[in-house]
């Protein structure tokens, strides 16, 4: 009885090893392939710059949030129940925002020549948790604006949308933008090693040059790490 269960033991911890380093195996995989955090507020210009950046280096461009919406219209049943998250105003679990985006970036990572990670993370825990379980962040892009600014931004495009949102007003938009701003704070400290944080409230092309000299020095630091190995 002791000698089986010694066996079963000894089973168990080789499956572990085993499982263990698979995830290592497939975390080196990714991490041989830049990986970028876009950060910023609603309004602060980040999507214009991602399609920019998608249009020169043809990097994946990954959205939290449409990953989330492309789930739900799949009709799955993960994606009906994050519908019923949504819609009762409920905040969708990291766990399965992280699940979304792991799935993404194996899907893809074959043919990808980086990863534009935009709108996550959107707190600390997160960071720590994505680079845990999918591969470290090699830059975060912080695209920084004044609060006064992003209202603007947002309040005009709300007024051009054919569909108005109940929560596009002054006040609802304002709280939004503080709680982001806190959450953000944390991120910038934790990551400060990897972060670039950049003045989002210049010309576009201006903001772009910034990005691409950034860009261009992580990819050199990539190629040589990769002679280096």
């Amino acid at each position: 009885m002791l000698f089986m269960c010694h066996q079963m033991a000894m089973k168990k911890e080789a499956q572990e090893k085993q499982e263990k380093a698979e995830q290592l195996r497939k975390a080196q995989a990714v991490s041989d392939i830049p990986i970028i955090w876009i950060l910023g507020g609603p309004g602060c210009g980040k999507g214009t710059q991602c399609a920019k950046i998608v249009e020169k280096y043809g990097f994946t461009h990954l959205s939290s949030g449409d990953l989330l919406r492309e789930e739900v219209a799949s009709g799955s049943d993960k994606g009906r129940q994050l519908q019923e998250i949504m819609t009762s105003g409920g905040l969708v679990p990291n766990a399965e925002v992280l699940s979304l985006l792991h799935a993404a970036v194996t899907r893809t990572k074959g043919s990808s020549k980086g990863f534009l990670i935009d709108g996550y993370p959107r707190e600390k825990n997160q960071g720590i948790e994505f680079e845990q379980k999918i591969a470290p962040a090699d830059l975060a892009l912080y695209f920084d604006c004044s609060e006064d600014t992003m209202l603007k931004r947002i309040l005009a495009r709300a007024n051009a949308a054919e569909v108005k949102r109940a929560d596009d007003n002054e006040e609802t938009i304002r709280s939004r933008l503080q709680t982001f701003k806190r959450n953000t704070s944390a991120i910038l400290d934790l990551y400060a090693d990897k972060t670039l944080t950049i003045n989002a409230e210049r010309d576009v092309d201006d903001i772009f040059m910034e990005v691409v000299e950034v860009i261009d020095c992580v990819l050199q630091k990539k190629q040589r790490a990769a002679k280096v190995c």
